[in-house]
């Protein structure tokens, strides 16, 4: 019988980088937030070590005002794989003072997310920290390096990376620097729904078209909660959404669809002309927003 295996070498790429991570680092953890890049991460690391678990732990920096349908897709996903979570919490760095609240019409927890993330790098002593981010998302995320650099204070520095010449990478740091390794740095967003449909891979309810409350915002759709603020003259109304990223509800936004199947979702992506962070609020904050949070330490 003729040999029908076609190799993926993107996944082959993102599976030597995990393994890397894994033997040049001491104590790496997985950055996981239940959405979709973080949930193949999940998956290409159980293929780098298969048989035996993954070794390290997932973290999940949690605002407190993420989507329901996520959380619960999380807890399930780590008791089925027997994998160890890490939940850091934003709510206690507001509660200990690290970091005010915000508030107003685009008042949100992500960029709060910074401080919690620093204080988890440090409590556990992790010096790599396996993130999804991807090269195609933002113009700020392209500047990355497969192996990243943040310096004792956790902060990055585009003008400061390493040269990573046929493919070497180089997790050498210092006492206190850490470094974020970023394995599907080269995919798409494409690659990746590919990916979750040949691999046929379990993902949140959310990424599929149904039926929410929802208002409308400065041309975005805002989910109706009690955690996204909300003037008087924003009228709710049932949509038929889906969402294309998944964070903390305050920041991101539906759009409409019909897509309820995953072939129909990489119908819909391929005939886009829009990135996925389009629907990201807390972008449109200003033109530098990403690599202004990414400076001080935001993944």
């Amino acid at each position: 019988m003729k040999n029908t295996f076609v190799p993926n070498p993107k996944e082959a790429e993102s599976i030597h980088i995990i393994r890397e991570v894994a033997a040049q680092f001491e104590k790496p953890v997985l950055m996981f937030s239940g959405g979709k890049d973080s949930i193949t991460l999940v998956r290409l690391a159980q293929k780098a070590f298969y048989p035996a678990k993954i070794p390290f732990p997932l973290l999940h920096v949690d605002t407190g005002h993420n989507f329901p349908e996520t959380i619960e897709f999380r807890d399930r996903l780590v008791e089925e794989l027997g994998l160890e979570l890490i939940v850091a919490n934003v709510q206690d760095s507001i509660d200990q003072g690290k970091v005010q609240e915000e508030r107003g019409r685009y008042s949100s927890r992500n960029s709060l997310q910074t401080t919690t993330l620093l204080d988890a790098i440090e409590e556990h002593k992790f010096d790599a920290c396996i993130g999804g981010a991807r090269r195609d998302e933002e113009k700020a995320r392209a500047k990355e390096r497969v192996f990243s650099v943040r310096d004792d204070f956790g902060q990055w520095d585009e003008k400061n990376q390493r040269p990573e010449l046929f493919d070497m990478l180089n997790g050498k740091i210092h006492h206190g620097q850490n470094v974020r390794a970023f394995p599907i740095s080269n995919w798409t967003e494409l690659d990746v729904w590919e990916y979750i449909k040949t691999e046929n891979i379990k993902i949140p309810s959310i990424y599929f078209a149904h039926k929410r409350e929802t208002f409308v915002r400065d041309g975005m759709i805002w989910t109706a909660s009690e955690h996204v603020y909300r003037e008087d003259h924003e009228e709710v109304e049932e949509r038929m959404v889906r969402f294309r990223t998944v964070g903390d509800m305050t920041c991101t936004a539906a759009v409409l669809s019909e897509a309820e199947t995953l072939e129909e979702v990489v119908d819909e992506i391929r005939a886009s002309t829009i990135s996925e962070r389009g629907a990201r609020i807390d972008d449109k904050r200003s033109e530098a927003a990403m690599e202004n949070r990414k400076k001080v330490g935001y993944f």
